[in-house]
């Protein structure tokens, strides 16, 4: 982890440390910043995650530490905890609380989702529209969720002042290195610092967006939904097994980036468990799954599940 953690900073900082030299042409910058967004994606794989669940380390303070990693990239790691680690990770792929089926109004991810007329075109612009997400992500959702006053399960939300100032300061701290030193350092035009500021998110974006779709909106997932009394019909952790799907469980490359992430199931079973172990865990999970007749869903190889996923935006945006 520590090895990865190095890797993954030094994949997207040595790119801008390079940028900021102002020794390279404006098109030469460009695949610089392309870099930056996977370095970018990465931390988020796999050394914010990690930190955020309290899978990075067995010491709570070096969790803390390297969950800041996520805050100083743009995002905010107290409201992640919220809207991933608790709500996501409780009510998974449940329509009107899972946060992760509500990624745009242009998509329709869930069953249950109201349908629009755009829907039915969503399979060829989804794409397009995950690489806007960390876009929104540093510049409104943290902002929207924290003056949000419902969020899923949660009524009337108030959240601690100490986090509202991390949320200011970080995002502050988030802005002065991605966007004021490169406009105050480089000899080239504004416009062109945006344009380079604008491929890293969408590079990083992309990444992101579809990763994370690919372990619940694809073929062989189920989307429960409760009883008229709010009863679900499983036990949560056979709702897990249900609702979630591994991909590409044999790619060690893959594996190392995504920090684990190819192994949903492993991880939402038990997410306070470092992703290096999910590889040895999964055999055991899936056997013990079998035995009991519990749904294991994987996709044998990552441009398999999106394929799968394709095939589900294309279904779901189909009139209900």
């Amino acid at each position: 982890m520590v090895a990865k953690t190095v890797t993954l900073l030094a994949l997207t900082f040595v790119p801008y440390a390079l940028i900021l030299s102002g020794r390279f042409s404006a098109l030469a910058m460009l695949p610089l910043a392309v870099v930056m967004g996977v370095g970018l994606a990465g931390i988020g794989f796999s050394v914010s995650h990690d930190a955020l669940h309290g899978a990075y380390s067995s010491r709570p303070w070096v969790n803390r530490i390297i969950g800041l990693s996520f805050d100083l990239c743009g995002a905010n790691g107290y409201m992640w905890k919220i809207t991933h680690n608790v709500i996501h990770h409780t009510y998974t792929n449940i329509e009107g609380i899972d946060e992760d089926l509500t990624v745009s109004p242009l998509l329709r991810l869930s069953p249950a989702a109201e349908h629009k007329p755009i829907h039915r075109y969503q399979h060829l612009y989804a794409f397009a529209a995950y690489s806007m997400s960390t876009l929104f992500w540093v510049f409104v959702k943290d902002y929207k969720y924290f003056l949000q006053r419902d969020l899923g399960p949660y009524k009337n939300k108030k959240h601690p002042p100490a986090e509202i100032a991390t949320l200011v300061i970080t995002k502050l701290v988030y802005y002065a290195w991605a966007l004021a030193l490169p406009l105050w350092l480089l000899p080239i035009p504004w416009w062109q610092v945006l344009i380079g500021f604008v491929v890293v998110h969408l590079t990083a974006g992309l990444i992101l967006g579809v990763v994370f779709q690919l372990a619940h909106v694809v073929e062989g997932t189920d989307y429960p939904a409760p009883d008229p009394e709010g009863v679900m019909e499983h036990a949560w952790l056979v709702h897990e097994m249900a609702t979630t799907s591994n991909f590409g469980r044999r790619n060690r490359l893959l594996c190392w980036y995504v920090g684990g992430l190819n192994f949903q199931v492993e991880h939402h079973l038990f997410p306070r468990t470092c992703s290096v172990h999910y590889p040895a865990i999964s055999p055991i999970v899936e056997e013990v799954a079998r035995e009991y007749g519990v749904p294991y869903n994987a996709q044998p190889t990552l441009s398999a599940a999106i394929a799968s996923h394709y095939r589900m935006l294309k279904r779901l945006g189909q009139a209900a």
